[in-house]
């Protein structure tokens, strides 16, 4: 088990190698093996990309954001001119319909809402405008519509982990209720973790996932690396 020394070092150090990350801008705390990173990235992407580089240090339980985004002189755009840009990406992309999600812009920040078929798609957009220049945050409030019954989501999500079991998502339990997911058990790392929603959310018929992993690093493994199933 790490110390919460040990994790602060390794996440300070993930944050120097990531070139996503300018690392002097981001304070790190550990309690308990949660991190809190503080301080003012210079973008939205550079906020984002920092918190993947704390889940990615093995051990580390949670990540606790207190990060404002600052951003520099260029990049500072009125709200007009986000939505007319956040518009124009959206209406280039293949992955979602002409009009099927509203922009709102308030202070640099990002408002998205409409319907979609797949939960991908959600994904697909909240990462395009997340790489963008002049955002300050994103609120992604884009919804699914419900297709599949429960038990063929729930089904599939299952039939899915088995074929993944080599990537430690086996002992994961899986409930389905009206197009939500709720994921529990306990995985190893954070890695793990992401293994797991990323399945729940590729499953069709899938309007929101929630995440009550617990990540234990105590958890027992075989020799190939996957949890041992108490």
């Amino acid at each position: 088990m790490k110390t919460d020394r040990q994790l602060k070092l390794e996440v300070e150090a993930e944050l120097e190698w990531d070139p996503a990350v300018t690392a002097t801008d981001i304070g790190v705390e550990v309690t308990n093996g949660v991190v809190t990173l503080s301080g003012h990235p210079p973008s939205f992407a550079e906020k984002l990309a920092a918190e993947k580089a704390a889940q990615r240090v093995a051990g580390v339980k949670a990540v606790a954001v207190d990060m404002q985004v600052r951003l520099p002189k260029p990049d500072q755009h009125s709200d007009e001119d986000v939505a007319g840009a956040v518009h124009a990406i959206l209406y280039w992309s293949v992955a979602v319909p002409n009009d099927a999600v509203k922009i709102q812009v308030e202070k640099g920040w990002v408002t998205l809402t409409g319907t979609v078929d797949w939960a991908y798609q959600r994904h697909v957009v909240a990462r395009a405008v997340g790489q963008m220049r002049g955002v300050r945050g994103l609120t992604n409030a884009i919804e699914v519509r419900r297709k599949v019954a429960s038990q063929e989501i729930s089904r599939n999500i299952e039939e899915a982990m088995r074929r993944r079991a080599e990537r430690e998502v086996r002992h994961i339990g899986v409930d389905v209720k009206d197009g939500t997911v709720t994921l529990t058990g306990k995985v190893g790392s954070y890695a793990e973790r992401k293994v797991a929603r990323g399945v729940a959310w590729s499953a069709p018929g899938v309007c929101a996932v929630v995440d009550d992993l617990v990540v234990d690093a105590s958890v027992p493994r075989e020799p190939n690396g996957v949890p041992v199933e108490r």
